[in-house]
């Protein structure tokens, strides 16, 4: 198992994407946050994914070229509009504008529209936060979830993150996750693995509990804290399709089928501008105080350092420089 640096990971990746369709604008920013996802040891959201991407880019599922089109139609709004591309290039084409509005209006929200999936929403969330704002986001994805005491498939993992600034340049806080029990990634790198998955983490197909991936694929996956994890996963659907005109998570066919319709999810940023409050640093860092007291607490997000080089399995990488070479 190679130590590969992530400068390696990077410029490998945004090579592969090229080599499939990809601009070079669109690629880096990929290649850039599956960097990132890497060095924080999040797999499912890193090199897991380029194979899917080259195959989506191939067949036209994603539109590598597309350049998205930002505006703002009221002076805390942003809506950016993907176009079917990927939802990187999209958010970044429109955070400086989101961030402007935040600082006039003191809240501020950004609607990604029509987006390819975004695999780490907590990704965008720190870039939000390491300006200096609290951000907040919502997204959803194709649908493994159904409603409690329930079996039909309704909505997806519809992750929240959220990270907010310590008020001196860093994060006091970094907090991503599904609103199901565990991301639907970790069952298909169970099922590939040949490994049992905890009871409690899915349904099979007749809404009995399951400890085999494949019947919990086939069925649904359960939210976390039942009916609390089930709101949270609705107005994640609301605010991520309804508010930015993209599908709810029904119509989305597995993301990482290489063919298909695009994904064209959608995702939520609010953006509140924490100057507002003349001592929210001073707030932030006793609250931190106040959860580091006691040994092993810690406030998320906390201790959370990249690493560089990292472990890749063999065959991952020899996949990667596989669709580098084209």
């Amino acid at each position: 198992m190679p130590n590969l640096s992530l400068d390696t990971i990077e410029t490998t990746v945004q090579r592969a994407l090229e080599a499939h369709g990809a601009a070079p604008f669109q690629a880096a920013e990929v290649a850039r946050a599956v960097r990132v996802a890497e060095s924080y040891g999040n797999k499912i959201c890193g090199l897991y994914y380029v194979e899917s991407y080259c195959q989506q880019l191939r067949t036209g599922r994603v539109n590598g070229t597309v350049t998205p089109e930002v505006s703002r139609p009221r002076a805390g709004t942003v809506v950016v509009d993907a176009g079917f591309g990927f939802a990187q290039p999209a958010f970044t084409h429109a955070l400086p504008l989101a961030l402007e509005a935040a600082r006039e209006c003191g809240v501020a929200t950004l609607a990604v529209a029509h987006a390819h999936t975004c695999t780490s929403l907590g990704y965008f969330t720190e870039q939000i936060a390491r300006a200096g704002f609290i951000g907040l986001g919502l997204t959803n994805a194709s649908p493994i979830v159904a409603a409690p005491g329930g079996k039909t498939r309704v909505i997806g993992t519809n992750p929240i993150a959220f990270a907010v600034p310590d008020g001196q340049g860093g994060l006091a806080m970094m907090f991503d996750q599904s609103t199901t029990t565990v991301a639907l990634g970790k069952i298909t790198m169970a099922k590939a693995a040949g490994e049992r998955i905890p009871e409690g983490w899915a349904l099979d197909a007749e809404g009995n509990p399951t400890t085999d991936p494949d019947a919990a694929i086939k069925g649904s996956l359960v939210s976390m804290g039942g009916y609390k994890g089930w709101g949270f996963g609705l107005m994640a659907e609301v605010l991520a399709a309804a508010m930015t005109g993209s599908v709810l998570s029904r119509d989305v066919k597995p993301l990482k089928a290489p063919e298909g319709a695009p994904h064209d999810l959608g995702q939520y940023y609010v953006l509140i501008d924490p100057t507002a409050a003349s001592d929210f640093g001073d707030k932030v860092q006793a609250l931190a105080a106040s959860v580091a007291q006691d040994e092993g607490a810690r406030m998320p997000g906390q201790g959370r350092k990249p690493a560089d080089p990292v472990a890749v399995g063999d065959a991952t990488w020899d996949l990667i420089t596989s669709l580098a070479d084209g």
